[in-house]
C-alpha cells in the first residue's frame, strides 16, 4: 500500500480527489488525473505524507502555496514524511553489504569470521557515536545534528567502494557506522519536538516503518546495481542519495515548531499544548544520567531493544549469505526472496504502532500498551526462529523467518515511545543510551555467527541463540518494565 502510493502523482487514490479537471490546482489539473507539481518544496514532501498519513492532506482542492498552509494544520506529518525518508536511505546505506559480501569475500579470500568482523565494524562505530549524539540532539536540536552526519554518512559510502582489503573495508564500515549513530536519537528528539503525546507511537510507527520498507525495496535494487556498477560502483552510488534530502531538511524542518511559517496557529497551539522541550542546560543533564541509568523501565526497555537490534542485524547482514550457503540461491533469487520478511515486517510495524497508541487512548495505561506489545511479540519472533533453526526445508525457513522478523520489528515506535512517556526532558539522551544496547547488537550479531558458522558450519545455533535471547527479554519486562509507576515517579523532572 505505501510502496504504490510513494510511487505514483496520482492524487485520487489517496486523497479521494473529486475535483473536475476545470477547478483544477493553480491551473496545474489537466484532466488526466496527474497534478501538475510546482517546483516548491512543499510540492515533493505532500506526496511522501500522502503514503504515511493520507488522512492528513485536506480533501478539498489544494493550492500549493505555504501561506495557505497547505498541509491544513497537519504540517507534522510533512516532518513525519522526511524523516520516513532519510530512515529509508539509512537502511538501504547499512544493509547494502549483505549482498555484496558474497563478491567481496571472494575477492579478499575472507573466512566467515573475518565476514562476521566486517559486517560487526559498522556497531562499533555506531556506538562510539549515538549516546554522543543523543546528548548533542538535546543540545543543539535534530536539524543541526541529522543535517551534518547525513553528509558525513554520504562520504563514508563512497569511502566503501574505495576499499582494497580487509583493514581499508573494516575501517570504511567503522565510519559508516559512527556517521549513522546519532540520526535515531535525533529523529526522536525531532518527533518530541512536533507530536503530542498520543500521536506518538503512529508517528514514529509512520518513520519506522522506513526501515523494513528501506531493507525489502533495498534487496533487489542493491542487487540489481552490483549486477549492473559491481559493488564498488553500487556503494557510491547509494552514497549520493542522502545529498537529495539534505535541501529538503533544511529548507522545511524546524527545531521549534512555533517558528516554522508552514504551521498553521491551531497546529501550533496542539503542539505547544504536548510540552514540548527546548534545549537541556548542563545541570539539568547531570542530574538525569542518574535516572536514565538506574529506572527499571528504562533498564528493561534498553535490553529488550538490544534484543531487537540482535535479530534485526542479524537478518540484515546474514539473510542473504543464510540463503545463498544453505539453499543454493543465487543473487537474484536472495534479492527477491528477502523482500517478503522485510514487507510483513513493515505492515506489523504500522499496525504495532496505531495499536499501541489506540490502546493508550483507551486505557490510559502505559503498561497494557506499550509493555504487553514488546513482550508478545518478542515471545512470537522467540518461537518463529525454533523451526527455521531445525528445517532443511526453504518454505519452512522463509516462513518462519518472515513471521520472527515481522514480530521482532512490530514494537519498535514502542521502544521509542517508552523513553517519550517516562522521560520525555531527556528523551534524546535517553534513546541515546538505548541506542548503545541496539549498536552493541549491530556489532554482536555479525561477529558471534561468523563465529558459529566458522567453528559449526551451519546457522543452527545462530537461529537458537536468538530464541534465548528474546525469551530473557520477555521475562525481563514482565517483572521490570512498568512505565506507569516510574513515569508518575518522575514526574516534573
Amino acid at each position: 500500500m505505501l510502496v504504490g502510493r510513494l510511487t505514483t502523482l496520482r492524487f485520487g487514490p489517496c486523497l479521494d480527489w473529486r475535483t473536475s479537471a476545470k477547478q483544477g490546482i493553480d491551473g496545474g489539473e489537466d484532466g488526466s488525473g496527474l497534478l501538475q507539481l510546482k517546483s516548491e518544496p512543499e510540492s515533493i514532501c505532500l506526496i511522501v505524507a500522502c503514503a504515511i498519513e493520507p488522512k492528513s492532506l485536506t480533501r478539498k482542492p489544494l493550492r500549493i502555496h505555504a501561506e495557505e498552509n497547505a498541509m491544513s494544520g497537519r504540517f507534522r506529518w510533512v516532518v513525519v514524511a522526511l524523516l520516513f525518508l532519510i530512515t529509508i536511505i539509512n537502511y538501504i546505506d547499512r544493509s547494502a553489504i549483505a549482498f555484496a559480501i558474497h563478491e567481496i569475500e571472494a575477492e579478499f579470500q575472507l573466512s566467515s569470521a573475518s565476514v562476521g568482523l566486517i559486517l560487526g565494524a559498522f556497531g562499533i562505530g555506531y556506538i562510539l557515536t549515538t549516546l554522543i549524539g543523543g546528548i548533542v540532539a538535546d543540545r543543539f536540536g535534530a536539524k543541526i545534528t541529522l543535517g551534518v552526519v547525513a553528509v558525513v554518512w554520504s562520504l563514508s559510502m563512497g569511502f566503501m567502494g574505495l576499499a582494497t582489503g580487509f583493514v581499508m573495508l573494516y575501517a570504511a564500515r567503522i565510519a559508516l557506522g559512527a556517521a549513522e549513530g546519532p540520526s535515531f536519537p535525533a529523529l526522536n528528539k525531532a518527533v518530541h519536538g512536533w507530536l503530542p503525546a498520543q500521536e506518538r507511537g503512529t508517528a514514529l510507527a509512520g518513520a519506522l516503518v522506513a526501515v523494513p520498507l528501506a531493507l525489502a525495496a533495498g534487496a533487489p535494487i542493491v542487487s540489481s546495481l552490483i549486477g549492473w556498477l559491481g559493488w564498488r560502483g553500487m556503494f557510491v552510488v547509494l552514497g549520493v542519495l542522502v545529498l537529495i534530502w539534505l535541501p529538503l531538511w533544511l529548507i522545511l524542518f524546524k527545531d521549534d515548531p512555533a517558528a516554522s511559517l508552514h504551521v498553521s496557529p491551531k497546529e501550533r497551539d496542539l503542539i505547544a499544548s504536548a510540552g514540548a522541550e527546548g534545549a537541556t542546560t548542563e545541570t539539568a543533564e547531570r542530574k538525569g544520567w542518574m535516572v536514565l541509568l538506574t529506572t527499571p523501565t528504562l533498564l528493561a526497555n534498553y535490553f529488550a531493544y538490544f534484543v531487537f537490534g540482535y535479530f534485526l542485524f542479524f537478518f540484515m547482514t546474514w539473510l542473504p549469505s543464510y540463503l545463498r550457503k544453505s539453499y543454493g540461491l543465487d543473487l537474484s533469487q536472495v534479492g527477491l526472496v528477502a523482500v517478503l520478511p522485510w514487507l510483513t515486517a513493515a505492515v506489523a510495524l504500522v499496525i504495532g504502532g496505531r495499536i499501541s497508541d489506540r490502546t493508550l487512548a483507551r486505557t490510559g495505561n502505559y503498561r497494557r500498551s506499550r509493555t504487553y506489545q514488546i513482550a508478545l511479540t518478542q515471545a512470537v519472533a522467540a518461537l518463529a526462529v525454533i523451526p527455521v533453526a531445525l528445517t532443511g526445508d526453504v518454505t519452512i525457513a522463509v516462513a518462519g523467518i518472515t513471521v520472527a522478523v515481522a514480530a521482532a520489528l512490530a514494537p519498535n515506535a514502542a521502544f521509542y515511545a517508552v523513553v517519550v512517556d517516562v522521560v520525555p526532558r531527556y528523551a534524546a539522551t535517553a534513546m541515546g543510551v538505548m541506542t548503545v544496547w541496539f549498536a552493541a547488537a549491530g556489532f554482536l550479531a555479525p561477529v558471534i555467527t561468523g563465529a558459529l558458522l566458522q567453528f559449526t558450519g551451519d546457522f543452527r545455533y545462530a537461529f537458537l541463540l536468538m530464541a534465548v535471547l528474546a525469551t530473557l527479554s520477555v521475562l525481563g519486562l514482565l517483572v521490570f518494565h512498568r512505565p506507569d509507576v516510574d513515569r508518575k515517579r518522575l514526574a516534573g523532572l
